[in-house]
C-alpha cells in the first residue's frame, strides 16, 4: 500500500514539475509583432497587416527586432517582410516626403536673406534626412535637408 502511495505521489510531483517548467517556459517567451500578410518593399504598413506571435528567446538570436506594433503602423517597409517572421528594426523607415527624381523647391537662407529655386531630387527622403539635389538651372549638386512640407533646405557648407 505504501509503495503504491509513493508511486502516486511521485507521479503527481512529476506532473507538477512539468506544469511549472511549462509555465516558466511560457513566461520566457517573447511576443513580437509580425506581418499577417506579405508586405512589399516601399509599401506603407497598416494596422490590419500586423499580428503578434510568440517566440522563444533563443530562437531570436542576437538581432534587433521591432517590439511594438505602434512602431510599425504608418511606416514604410524597406524590404519585403514575410508573414509570421519577426521584423528587424532596420527593415522599416519613415515614409518618404520626396521621391527620387521629383522636382523640389530648394530654399537657401542666410542672414535674413532667402533664395528659392528648384531642383531634381537625386535620392528619396523623409523629413530630416540629408539628400542630394541637382539644381535645374546650373546643374550643380547640392546637399539639402528634407523639410516636412516637401521642400529642401540647403545644408550649411553645400
Amino acid at each position: 500500500m505504501l509503495n503504491r502511495m509513493g508511486l502516486i505521489v511521485r507521479g503527481l510531483a512529476a506532473a507538477l514539475l512539468i506544469l511549472v517548467s511549462a509555465r516558466l517556459a511560457a513566461a520566457d517567451e517573447k511576443r513580437l509583432p509580425v506581418p499577417a500578410v506579405a508586405i512589399r518593399a516601399g509599401e506603407l504598413i497598416r494596422e490590419d497587416m500586423i499580428t503578434e506571435r510568440s517566440f522563444e528567446p533563443n530562437a531570436l538570436g542576437v538581432a534587433m527586432f521591432v517590439e511594438g506594433r505602434q512602431v510599425l503602423v504608418g511606416r514604410m517597409a524597406r524590404r519585403a517582410l514575410l508573414p509570421g517572421q519577426p521584423i528587424p528594426t532596420n527593415s522599416v523607415e519613415d515614409p518618404w516626403t520626396i521621391a527620387r527624381g521629383a522636382m523640389v523647391k530648394v530654399v537657401v537662407e542666410d542672414s535674413g536673406l532667402s533664395i528659392v529655386t528648384y531642383g531634381a531630387a537625386m535620392q528619396s527622403g523623409a523629413p530630416g534626412s540629408l539628400i542630394t539635389v541637382r539644381n535645374t538651372d546650373t546643374g550643380v549638386m547640392i546637399r539639402a535637408i528634407v523639410q516636412p512640407d516637401g521642400t529642401v533646405k540647403v545644408a550649411d557648407g553645400s
